[in-house]
């Protein structure tokens, strides 16, 4: 049995609004819990193709100019908001100190539905971000709207990914619902190694990286013969050119570094790795499976865009591991469900 096969329909009836959509890494954890999605804003046209390829919902654009009222009710929030700068951090508190950023409009539509739950995601720096002042300011701004806010930093890593991706999960539970502690899910680490996601050499020849400035240090490479011990993380075995951005070379037997959207070099966005011989980078439907997409995932556009999609989005066996924890929160679960018991109840009444 898989870590969440007991809890799938544990959130049917329930409905989540997935902001900052990306390509719907929310979605695709949340819906497997059997939640459903009323509303999702994305702005970036690639993005929306593949959400909508994949979920049959069009993101509406930019959320900035998205009305709260034109959004429907909802039970839960999500939001992987950018890591935009707040100018003027610390120096207030509260609403109005998130004008000007983006975590502005999550703040606005939560206060107007007041939603059960907010689920948000971010980078490992936004704890830190301006000293702290950044993550106080989001505290106070969601404290003063009515919630209480937690957090912690994971890594996908230890969620049964082999991707090094650390990044801040937070969970803000409306006041109302007393909740006094929330407990984020515990490591599992899983012994998964990139290797176990590659697709067969001949799916991938076009990402064969051909230059004479590669350097292999052959005795960097762990054998599999050791596979017993798992290296949980990164296995830095080469160099291109002089080892910049984009210029180091990993091995398959350990774990890949942390897609990203940016980032230039020969391995731009996935990294450059020795797989069965060869130097290359990882195939789009290879950077689906870093992140816990499906299989029946589908890519509908570039590699370039996608890429860079996978590299935005959030990690969806994290979420999903996060959710079980939201499930097994009693105060929380109850919450969630009691709305639904009581339209159950009084169907029951009506048919009876």
């Amino acid at each position: 049995m898989s870590h969440f096969e007991e809890y799938e329909g544990s959130l049917k009836g329930i409905k989540f609004i997935d902001l900052f959509a990306g390509i719907g890494g929310f979605h695709t954890a949340l819906s497997s819990f059997g939640a459903e999605c009323v509303f999702a804003s994305e702005w970036d046209k690639h993005a929306q193709k593949t959400y909508f390829e994949n979920y049959g919902i069009m993101p509406d654009g930019d959320i900035t100019k998205i009305e709260a009222e034109d959004i429907p009710p909802h039970d839960i929030l999500c939001a992987g908001f950018p890591c935009q700068p707040f100018s003027i951090s610390g120096k207030q508190k509260g609403f109005e100190d998130t004008r000007g950023t983006l975590f502005f409009d999550v703040a606005r539509i939560a206060k107007y539905h007041q939603p059960k739950l907010l689920f948000m995601e971010n980078v490992r720096n936004f704890e830190k971000h301006d000293n702290g002042n950044t993550l106080k300011t989001v505290k106070d701004t969601l404290d003063e709207i009515g919630y209480n806010l937690w957090y912690k930093v994971l890594n996908a890593s230890h969620y049964g990914l082999p991707q090094n991706r650390e990044r801040i999960y937070m969970i803000a539970v409306r006041k109302d619902i007393e909740l006094k502690e929330f407990h984020f899910p515990e490591p599992t680490y899983e012994q998964v190694i990139l290797r176990d996601l590659i697709l067969p050499d001949e799916e991938t020849e076009q990402y064969i990286i051909r230059r004479d400035d590669m350097i292999i240090d052959e005795s960097k490479i762990p054998t599999p013969s050791l596979l017993n011990d798992y290296q949980l993380k990164p296995i830095r075995v080469g160099t291109i050119n002089k080892g910049g951005q984009g210029e180091r070379i990993y091995s398959d037997l350990g774990h890949a570094i942390t897609l990203s959207a940016q980032g230039g070099g020969p391995g731009s966005k996935t990294g450059c790795y020795l797989i069965n011989g060869k130097v290359r980078k990882l195939d789009p439907r290879e950077c689906a499976r870093l992140q816990g997409f499906p299989e029946d995932f589908k890519i509908p556009v570039s590699n370039g865009q996608a890429w860079k999609q996978f590299g935005n989005s959030v990690p969806v066996n994290v979420l999903k591991h996060i959710i079980k924890s939201i499930v097994e929160t009693e105060e929380i679960y109850s919450a969630l469900t009691e709305e639904i018991s009581d339209s159950n109840n009084k169907q029951q009444l009506i048919t009876a």
